[in-house]
Parts: structure tokens; sequence; C-alpha cells
């Protein structure tokens, strides 16, 4: 069976080479000593769609799972125009002067047709690109939950192996993609702008029931007091709304990415967060969650992937295409006889 879920890649970046296994001990070794060059190539590797690929990367990611773990996993969201590849430029840069190792998981838009991406962010992330202690990664999403590239996990794990204690991952901010990253990370937060009135009322309460903290942007200049009413308004809905993690009452937040205002008192709250989810076993709880949720998807996925390349399931299947929309068969009888000779042993 071909792994990987089979979609067609060229696999560029990382070339296999005669002797495999010694290139993965030497690529594992390279991420380990914090080489960024085998870390880009080791990332190329576990987003690769060529199906030769899947052992090794997962060779790869067995190697280095032990060391992984250790950094504290930041999920950020926003509504248009938030600014949000300019607030984790500014927060990163801020986390870099500090002494912290920084990984930046930046999830780009891809083109449903032709499954081709902006991967803007690392252009508009031009300061903290040029920081010796960070790592930016801009990955297609390949059209998966709305932008959250199905590789998102294995990359931070290997980020993790390379010695990067801070993970960063934008999503796009679209639909289904904010629920996939809050299923990954330790800390969520949700970007909004000022204006609270007409923003609260179109903003979906299940979106904020996510986050760990709310963060309103651009509070400088003549818009710093408007940020400060919207921060205010959101900390009194935060009160009515169900928490994101047991124990920990979501902080509602104002800063400016210009001036860099509130950017440490958001990496303070982050870390009387995890101190406090610590003392309650709730962080370590969360990681054993999201660790079995991974798994659980990657069996949805790979059976999703066998059932579609199966040989009798893609002959049959155009034709009850054709049958169910003219009206001769239902569906549910349709995936039936799929079934059926999907699971027919030869």
């Amino acid at each position: 069976m071909v792994n990987d879920f089979g979609k067609k890649g060229s696999g560029k970046g990382f070339r296999k080479k005669a002797g495999s296994e010694i290139s993965i001990e030497r690529l594992a070794e390279g991420i380990l000593a914090g080489e960024r060059s085998s870390l880009a190539r080791g990332i190329t590797l576990v987003e690769s769609n060529a199906g030769h690929h899947f052992n090794e990367a997962q060779a790869l990611l067995q190697k280095l799972l032990p060391h992984s773990g250790k950094s504290i996993r930041i999920g950020i969201t926003g509504v248009p125009g938030a600014g949000k590849s300019t607030f984790i430029e500014a927060f990163g840069s801020f986390l870099c002067e500090k002494g912290h190792k920084v990984a930046v998981l930046a999830v780009d838009p891809s083109s449903t047709v032709s499954g081709g991406s902006i991967l803007g962010d690392k252009t508009r992330m031009e300061n903290l690109s040029r920081e010796p202690n960070a790592f930016i990664r801009p990955s297609p999403s390949g059209g998966k939950l709305g932008g959250v590239h199905r590789k998102t996990r294995e990359s931070m794990l290997l980020c993790e192996a390379a010695g990067f204690d801070v993970i960063l991952v934008e999503t796009v901010g679209v639909g289904q993609s904010e629920t996939a990253v809050r299923g990954m990370v330790d800390f969520f937060i949700l970007l909004v702008l000022t204006g609270a009135g007409d923003e609260l009322q179109g903003m979906k309460k299940g979106i904020m029931e996510l986050a760990d903290a709310i963060v309103v942007n651009k509070a400088d200049g003549l818009n710093e007091p408007l940020a400060e009413q919207t921060r205010i308004e959101y900390k009194r809905i935060l009160h009515f709304l169900q928490q994101a993690t047991p124990g920990w009452d979501t902080r509602a937040l104002s800063c400016s990415a210009l001036t860099h205002k509130g950017i440490p008192e958001i990496w303070t709250v982050i870390g009387e967060f995890r101190e406090a989810a610590e003392r309650s076993g709730v962080f370590f709880e969360r990681r054993r969650s999201q660790m079995r949720d991974w798994f659980h998807t990657v069996i949805s996925d790979q059976l999703h992937y066998s059932f579609y390349q199966n040989e009798g399931v893609r002959q049959l299947l155009p034709g009850l295409e054709n049958d169910i929309l003219d009206g001769r068969k239902t569906a549910a009888s349709a995936a039936a006889q799929l079934f059926e000779v999907f699971y027919r042993r030869e």
C-alpha cells in the first residue's frame, strides 16, 4: 500500500540518496544540533506528498520524538485585517531579544484549483526572518481544514527537536482552521481590532470560546482609547462564555505591534497560564489528549485514502455518482455497494 495518503507530489527539496538510513541519521543529527538547513530539509521531507518519502519521514520523526515536547505551543488567529503577521513579527522579535528560540509555522491559503500558495508571510516578517534565533516556515495549506497544513504537527516536533522553545502557529483565520490549531497548541490567541460593537455582533461565540486570550491589536496613536474600550467590552463578554481551558479565565488584553506596547504583558500572561495549567495537570492532559486525537485523525485520513485508491472503488465510483445524480440510487445504497467492493478479499 502506498502511504502518506498518496496525493501526488514531487517531494522537491529532499532528494533520496543511496544509503537512505545513513542520510536520515545524519539529518536527525543536524536537526538536533540546531542546523537550520537540516531542519528545513526535515520539514520538506515530512511535508512531501510522495509516497516513497513516508517511511523516511516516520523514521526521522521516531528518532527525534524523544527530544520534542519541551516548547510552549501558541496558536494565533484573528479577524481579517487584525494584523496577525505584524503581531507575530513583533511578538517573535521580543521573545528572541529575551533569549528564546522562536519557530513560526505560518500556514498560507492554497488555491483550490492549482493547490498553489501565496506564501507571503516570510516577506511580511522581514525583521523577524533576520533574527538568528528565529525560524519561519510558510507552508501551503493543501486545502486541509481551511488552512491548517496536515503536516504542521510533524513540523512542530522537528522544530522542538532543533531547540526552539516557542512555537507560533498562525492560522489563515477561516472556518475550521481555528478548531484544528486549537487542537495542537497549548495557548490560543484570538487577535481582534477596535470597534467591538459591530465586530462582536458578527463574531462567532464558538471562536471566542476557543481562546485563552483575546488581544485587541493596533492600540496606538488616536486608536489607543478606542482599543481600551474594546478590551473592556471583551472582558465583560468573556464572563458569559465557557472557558477554553479548565481553571483559566480567558484574558482580554490590548497591544500595539507597531510600538510593542503590551507585548511583554502578553508573554507574562502566557507564563502565568503555563504555570497554572502545569500545577493543575491540565497542561499535560491536554498534550496527551491532542496526541490521541492526532492518532485517530491519521487513521481516518489513511482509511479515506485507502478507500479511494482501491481499484474496485475507483472503477465503480463514476457510474454510481451518475446514478445518484440521476435519481436511480440513493447515496446510502451507492456507498454500501462501494464498501462491499472495498472489503472484498481477492
